[in-house]
Parts: C-alpha cells; sequence; structure tokens
C-alpha cells in the first residue's frame, strides 16, 4: 500500500530492469513518502526520471539525492515544473541559468542528464541507446479549429484552462517558451542525426513527442502545453525501441508505427489516491512486459 516502507536492499539475485518514473511533485508529502519508500530490486535497476520531480530547486535536489543513491544509474530530464521560478523557491534563477544549475547538481552526482553522452542500456532487453531529451513545447498542439497560438491561448482563457506555466515559466534568455523549444529541438535533432550507427534508441522526455496521448485530456485545451509537432517522426527517424514520457498524469502504454509509447507519471496524490491500486512506481520500460 502507498506510504508503506519497500525491501530494505535490492536482492542480488533479481533480473536487472530498465524503471521509468515522473512527475513525483515531491513537495506533496504524501509523493515524498512515495520516494522514501522506492528501492530497486536488483542493485543493477536503471531509473529514468522523466521529469516534474518537483517545484522547488531543494525538493528536486533531494530527490534526485535520494534516487541517485538507491539504482545502479539515473537519469533525468526537466519537467515544466523543475523549471519554474516559484515566488517561494529560496534560487530565484531563471530560463536556461535555472536548467544549467540543474544539470550541473545532477552532473556532479552522477546523474545523466540530456547535456551528457548517451549511455547503453546492456540489460534484459537490449542493447539500446538510452536518449534523454530536453524540449519544451510549442503551442502547436492547438485545439481543434484554432489556427495560430493567439486563438488557441483565447480558447484556453475562455474555459479557464490555463496551465500555471504562464505565471512560473520564464524563457529567459530566450523571446518566448516556444523560441527556447525550437532552439532544444534543433540542436537536438542535429545531435541525434550525427550519432554512430548503434543500438535502437529509448527516447526519454517529459513532455509526448506525438499528439495522441493528449487526445484524452479532459480539458483538451491543455494539449498546447503538451509538447511540438516537431517530434511526430522521431520514433521512426530515430530507431527508437520505445518512448518514455509524463506530464499528462495518464499512465498507459500506447503504440504507434510498433514503438511503445509508455506514460510514467505518478501525478498528484488527489489523482492516485482515488485509483483503486496503488502507483505502480516506478514502470517498467525493459524486458517489455
Amino acid at each position: 500500500m502507498p506510504g508503506e516502507p519497500g525491501p530494505v536492499g535490492p536482492g542480488p539475485a533479481a533480473e536487472p530492469r530498465l524503471l521509468a518514473v515522473s512527475d513525483l511533485h515531491v513537495a506533496y508529502p504524501q509523493n515524498r513518502q512515495l520516494v522514501e519508500d522506492l528501492r530497486p530490486r536488483s542493485a543493477a535497476d536503471w531509473l529514468l526520471v522523466a521529469g516534474d520531480v518537483g517545484e522547488r530547486l531543494p525538493d528536486i535536489e533531494w530527490a534526485l539525492r535520494t534516487l541517485s543513491e538507491r539504482f545502479a544509474r539515473v537519469v533525468w530530464v526537466p519537467g515544466n515544473h523543475d523549471l519554474w521560478t516559484h515566488r517561494t523557491d529560496p534560487v530565484q534563477l531563471r530560463g536556461e541559468e535555472r536548467y544549467r544549475r540543474l544539470v550541473g547538481f545532477c552532473q556532479r552526482l552522477g546523474v545523466l542528464t540530456p547535456e551528457d553522452p548517451y549511455p547503453v542500456w546492456d540489460g534484459p532487453g537490449g542493447p539500446v541507446r538510452i536518449v534523454p531529451l530536453f524540449l519544451l513545447y510549442d503551442y502547436s498542439f492547438r485545439p481543434d479549429g484554432a489556427r495560430t497560438k493567439a486563438e488557441g491561448l483565447a480558447r484556453a482563457y475562455e474555459t479557464g484552462v490555463v496551465c500555471t506555466d504562464e505565471r512560473w515559466l520564464h524563457a529567459d534568455p530566450y523571446p518566448s517558451v516556444e523560441d527556447w523549444c525550437q532552439a532544444r529541438v534543433e540542436a537536438t535533432r542535429a545531435r541525434l542525426a550525427a550519432l554512430p550507427p548503434g543500438p535502437p534508441a529509448v527516447l526519454v522526455n517529459h513532455f509526448p513527442l506525438i499528439r495522441e496521448p493528449t487526445r484524452v485530456l479532459r480539458y483538451p485545451e491543455f494539449a498546447q502545453w503538451c509538447g511540438t509537432t516537431r517530434t511526430d517522426d522521431w520514433h521512426v527517424r530515430f530507431n527508437a525501441a520505445a518512448v518514455v514520457y509524463g506530464h499528462l498524469h495518464i499512465p498507459r502504454t500506447m503504440w504507434r508505427d510498433g514503438v511503445p509509447f509508455v506514460e510514467v507519471s505518478l501525478g498528484y496524490p488527489r489523482e492516485w489516491q482515488r485509483r483503486p491500486a496503488p502507483p505502480d512506481l516506478p514502470r517498467q520500460v525493459l524486458p517489455l512486459k
């Protein structure tokens, strides 16, 4: 049950697994307790953390340090909440500067980020190249009938469905989040295209790389804060064995072009506590179940 202590330590005979989780939101005490209790089953388990660890740097750093001490390898990508400059955060860095601060902290811990060489998972289900991504969104997942960003945002404000990013997420030194997104997409595409031949990839991003997962949102206006159409073919173009994402708080697996898209979020306590089963935390990516 949620909140009960996990195993004291990993079992030596357990098969290693490639695991993933996102949207831990550890500012909530119930979620923080789940992270406190989280343990690998094998000493060789890897954990992919697909963003939204928290809103304040001290909380994010606590969670990543805790996980890095337990799992053989931790890979982190930023979510939108991780990049907020919230008024309660003692560190008021904005935009790219905040991201670089988080990257530096991760590198000191040995946690891999989108700025590091891509590691290869050689365990069961591998070999696969783990590709952490930082791509953001550009308002191109617009509500049906909205032809421009302005029309999409107007629809959102009319319905009252507006992402809090509009208040707390800053893109400095870029003029806008979509400009930051464009720069990240172009740089990442070039880096991936230049990779030498190798094993298939596990693409890890906070936001879904394709539009389809957002079609089940209760409030379709929210989709414009959920990704970019620029990555719609990346799972094929870059030979993905799987795509890992979060953000939507709808944990599930869907398939496109034979590739599993695995949503690995925990979400807010009000969401996971009303489900009939305890959170599946973390989710197994490889070997595929």
